[in-house]
């Protein structure tokens, strides 16, 4: 077993587990920082993994096509380029491709495109996906799907659901056969479920996923513009549904607020670009230190203002001497970050990066900790 169930709340759907990889074993509900092209952006791998973050995030498409398959096959695969000795999940480059191609044309056997890059035409297969993926030597793979946009019509939300199944029909089968061959050793495959809004597709995707017996399940198709209400309740019979004895992953989310309610109905696993991004912008997420020190029997999260966010180039920061946070940033004042967004020293984005992964990573500690005693 790869995934094992230690704990289901009596208050929620929420769950404790451990996820098995070839580079540790992963205490569930946790998050994966996004590293897309190799690199938590002004972050080290050092500093990420003294963060206490298990696992990372990469992209196919972004790595297929820099730095490229030979160079990351001299390399010996991404964990010793990039010198990260944690686990690495990589996502497909479905979505990637969709979005940011400049020209794609699905097909019965993959998906066609040209490179956001230089314009070189490639196609994209169930099985190109996964040849992939064994040469990053990432820890867990995903399956090729299609992602449809938030303004897909009906009838082709359908389409990318009959299409999502067939590829991973077609992957399910490579996979068995590479397992024969033992080219592989611990790599885990997971599948996304799609269907936008609509139960009924969902249900179907997730009917016709779950016969192929992957070893874990992704919700895909959320976050793209819907609101947290449409999010929440696709995941309200959806995330319990699925098998209660393999991890369940929810792409591209969120908001704290978002993973804790997902958390709640069932989610193990999370990604975003949040805590990253807007790190970038000087946005910081910060505990509200007085709540989260006080010794209520109650979750930490029952308050609506547990954190709350910053900009740290306001003005009114110029002179507040106060830490940027009570963990990792202690010894730096408010006032030094502030003054190092308003220079635009490169030092600015790395300190907030450290700050916000750094609350998100504190995050879900503090989740599991909660659902282990029964407070969530």
């Amino acid at each position: 077993m790869t995934f094992r169930l230690l704990k289901q709340s009596k208050k929620t759907q929420a769950r404790l587990g451990e996820l098995k990889t070839a580079h540790g074993t992963l205490p569930t509900p946790f998050f994966m920082p996004i590293a897309t092209k190799a690199a938590v952006k002004n972050l080290t791998s050092q500093e990420v993994g003294e963060l206490g973050s298990p696992i990372i995030l990469s992209n196919t498409y972004h790595l297929y096509l820099a730095p490229g398959l030979e160079v990351l096959k001299c390399a010996g695969g991404l964990h010793k380029l990039m010198n990260w000795d944690g686990a690495i999940l990589t996502d497909s480059g479905g979505f990637q491709v969709f979005s940011l191609a400049k020209i794609r044309r699905i097909l019965p056997g993959g998906v066609e495109f040209r490179s956001h890059l230089d314009g070189s035409k490639h196609l994209l297969t169930p099985k190109k996906v996964l040849e992939i993926q064994r040469i990053i030597g990432s820890d867990i793979a995903m399956i090729l799907d299609v992602c449809p946009p938030s303004t897909a019509s009906s009838l082709e939300i359908e389409a990318a659901v009959k299409t999502t199944t067939a590829w991973a029909k077609k992957a399910e089968k490579e996979i068995i056969k590479v397992r024969k061959q033992k080219k592989i050793n611990q790599q885990l495959f997971f599948a996304i479920i799609q269907g936008g809004l609509n139960c009924k597709l969902r249900r179907q995707s997730l009917a016709d996923l779950v016969k192929l017996k992957f070893d874990g399940y992704a919700i895909g198709g959320l976050a793209v513009g819907e609101t947290n209400q449409e999010m929440y309740a696709v995941l309200d019979y959806l995330a319990k549904e699925m098998p209660e004895n393999k991890p369940r992953y929810l792409m591209g989310v969120g908001t704290p607020e978002n993973i804790i309610e997902a958390v709640k109905r069932g989610v193990d696993m999370f990604d975003c670009v949040i805590p990253t991004r807007e790190a970038r912008h000087g946005r910081l997420y910060l505990w509200n230190e007085k709540i989260k020190n006080s010794s209520n029997k109650k979750s930490l999260f029952s308050k609506p203002d547990f954190y709350h966010t910053i900009n740290i180039a306001n003005s009114k920061f110029k002179n507040d001497f106060s830490s940027i946070n009570n963990s990792n940033l202690k010894p730096y004042s408010k006032a030094y970050l502030h003054h190092l967004f308003k220079t635009g020293e490169p030092l600015a984005m790395r300190l907030a990066t450290l700050n916000n992964l750094d609350f998100y990573l504190r995050l879900m500690e503090r989740i599991r900790a909660d659902i282990k005693n029964n407070k969530l």
